[in-house]
């Protein structure tokens, strides 16, 4: 019973937290009427929010570690939808900005400390495979449904109903938190003061820079002025993580690791891929090509939603029991790029039609996508100490979200029509399959064969991966 209430948990929170992300896509024009914003400020809508969210992730992973996973996610929960009531109210524009960054603070705490609540309190073996897979799978289907969520909500109701939607669902999961463990292991720790510094603002930065670029291209002096100050900052903090921090924000430890140091390289191309990026410029396809309308073209990803969970819940953790994980990460990297490539010959002339150039792309994708992504989160965060299972999972939620974010602004910039954008992430998908043969193999213990063994509390996670 216990496991299944940190799954729900887990799963009810992740969901809000990437939903978010793409839900005020299709709500911008009624924003924009509504509250009266400039052109240029509309962006920000969206904006606020990627740019703390990316910022404040390696943090709010390691307070989970420190405060423990289910404190972490209560006052997750609190940062994410006080200022989710605040801007579904808000009069003007200034507020609802402000209300989003706020907002994008609450989910950084918030996202780590979900996946933390499984790995530490879900013994590894066939529980913790099944749960790492419902977890994936709704976060892939959180994305996909934001355009359809919003578009419903904001014709059926107002497009505030998008943020105050949170609110008596962040309540439900508060309610269920209080009755699972807290997770907290080990002697008391101090936060790493001058690394959580350093990485906020490197990353804040690099989220800036990126998103800036998106608008003013890549060699206007504040896009170079940002990136240039984020890799000043991350290289600090690399410095600082190393020599001088007793407790670091992102233990030197977890990077020696093959699996995680790869692992977390192949997050963010894949996020490049999945995340933001897909969403972004199928919207446009289906829109300014197709001529489908915001709520049609949310109701185009339902096939990517209900596919990505139907492969990701009952297919992959049936794979994971008899097939290597690398082998599953390289097969759905692989169907995922042939995905990408078909999606990218699409008629681009107004000649196309939805089952041939979107529906025919998105089986290959969705399939791919449900069986590349739990192994991969299984692998990286297979064998961490629960010690540093709040970093771990801060590292991996950073590594999808610059990914995406950086895939976004990257694949715009350098493409400039749909057809070059999904090549560009098959090209991607096509090296994530390549590489991840290079990935540690799992002894059939950690792929999900063997029984669970029960884990006393205050024993770290043992994992028996090969290095």
């Amino acid at each position: 019973m216990a496991a299944r209430i940190v799954l729900v948990l887990a799963c009810a929170a992740q969901f809000m937290v990437v939903l978010d992300v793409s839900v005020v896509n299709v709500a911008l024009p009624a924003i924009q009427d509504d509250l009266g914003f400039a052109a240029a400020d509309l962006p920000w809508v969206a904006g606020a929010y990627t740019l703390t969210f990316a910022g404040f992730l390696l943090l709010g992973g390691r307070l989970a570690d420190l405060a423990g996973a289910r404190r972490t996610l209560l006052l997750g929960l609190l940062l994410f939808c006080l200022p989710s009531l605040v801007g579904g109210l808000a009069p003007a524009p200034g507020v609802l900005i402000a209300a989003r960054a706020a907002q994008g603070i609450g989910a950084a705490v918030l996202a780590p400390a979900t996946l933390t609540i499984i790995t530490t309190t879900i013994p590894e073996g066939p529980r913790r495979t099944r749960a790492l897979a419902v977890w994936t799978a709704v976060g892939l289907a959180g994305g996909a449904a934001g355009n359809l969520v919003g578009g419903l909500l904001t014709e059926a109701l107002s497009w505030r109903w998008i943020l105050l939607v949170n609110v008596p669902v962040g309540l439900a999961a508060a309610v269920l938190a209080r009755r699972v463990p807290d997770g907290r292991r080990g002697r008391a720790r101090r936060l790493d003061v001058p690394g959580a510094a350093v990485a906020t603002a490197g990353l804040a930065l690099l989220a800036f820079g990126v998103m800036r670029a998106g608008s003013r291209g890549w060699t206007d002096a504040g896009t170079a002025g940002a990136l240039g100050g984020a890799a000043v900052l991350l290289a600090a903090l690399a410095l600082i993580e190393a020599r001088g921090a007793a407790d670091p924000l992102v233990p030197p430890r977890l990077l020696r690791s093959r699996a995680i140091g790869l692992g977390n390289v192949l997050t963010l191309l894949a996020g490049a891929c999945f995340q933001v990026p897909m969403w972004y410029f199928l919207t446009l396809y289906m829109q300014d090509v197709l001529g489908f309308t915001a709520l049609e073209a949310g109701l185009g990803f339902l096939p990517h939603t209900l596919l990505t969970l139907l492969v990701g819940l009952h297919v992959t953790p049936r794979l994971m029991r008899r097939v290597d994980d690398r082998a599953l990460v390289a097969a759905g990297a692989a169907v995922a790029a042939a995905g990408f490539l078909w999606q990218s010959a699409a008629a681009a002339d107004g000649t196309g039609s939805y089952a041939r150039d979107v529906l025919g792309p998105a089986v290959l994708v969705s399939i791919g996508g449900g069986l590349l992504n739990t192994p991969l989160t299984a692998t990286v965060t297979a064998g961490v100490a629960a010690r540093d299972a709040g970093a771990a999972s801060g590292l991996l939620n950073t590594a999808k979200q610059v990914g995406g974010a950086v895939g976004l602004a990257a694949l715009a910039a350098a493409t400039g029509t749909h057809a070059a954008a999904f090549l560009a992430m098959a090209v991607m998908l096509g090296a994530v399959a390549a590489a991840s043969l290079a990935l540690p193999a799992r002894r059939d213990g950690d792929a999900g064969g063997a029984p669970d063994a029960p884990r006393r509390a205050g024993q770290p996670s043992t994992g028996s991966r090969r290095y």
